[in-house]
């Protein structure tokens, strides 16, 4: 190779280096990383679940939200601690709480008489008919969930499905899209309130 030419390159080479290093410019303190001294204190909060874990899909279709009482903000952390109970993560309590915004609007009812659907009672409007339980059993908030997730445990690949499907597969319910109208508010509230 012509040594005139190699020059030439390896010049090239060194000016567009250079010129790199003039534009982007030196290291300064407001980008360096911060060195902490031995006396510094870390302060570690727990973090809340990310929308990757409580929404994997997205959301489906327009949402819907509700303000809520004192009432139900306590049966949505029911719905939570028997969650944890269950050994299951955020997005099965996003599932629950879904449900139960779009079965009870997360008030626990008892018999309504004839607006009634059945014999349906509850956060998840679940029939003693059917087999999820007592009328005692199914209007205990926690009871009810534990059996709500025990049939989500069921659904093989519930993680892997859009919150309206997997709500479907352990309701059956005669409206089976309008899970997924609630999954943006049940999302926000298990991440408000799941490390409470």
């Amino acid at each position: 190779m012509n040594t005139t030419i190699l020059r030439k390159s390896v010049l090239g080479i060194a000016g567009l280096a250079f010129a790199g290093g003039v534009f982007a410019g030196p290291v300064t303190e407001a980008h360096a990383t911060p060195v902490m001294d031995a006396k510094s204190v870390a302060v570690v909060q727990a973090d809340k679940p990310g929308v990757d874990k409580l929404m994997p899909h997205g959301v489906q279709g327009k949402q819907s939200h509700i303000d809520l009482g004192d009432e139900q903000t306590a049966n949505v952390k029911a719905i939570i601690a028997a969650t944890k109970k269950s050994g299951m993560d955020e997005r099965a309590a996003v599932v629950a709480i879904a449900t139960a915004l779009q079965e009870s609007k997360l008030e626990n009812l008892g018999h309504l008489g004839a607006r009634n659907d059945h014999d349906s009672q509850g956060l998840f409007q679940q029939r003693p008919s059917s087999g999820w339980g007592t009328v005692e059993q199914i209007t205990d908030p926690e009871y009810s969930t534990m059996a709500f997730l025990k049939g989500l445990k069921q659904v093989d690949g519930w993680q892997d499905m859009p919150l309206t499907k997997a709500a479907q597969t352990v309701q059956v319910s005669a409206y089976p899209d309008h899970y997924a109208q609630w999954e943006k508010q049940a999302a926000d509230l298990v991440a408000k309130h799941w490390n409470n």
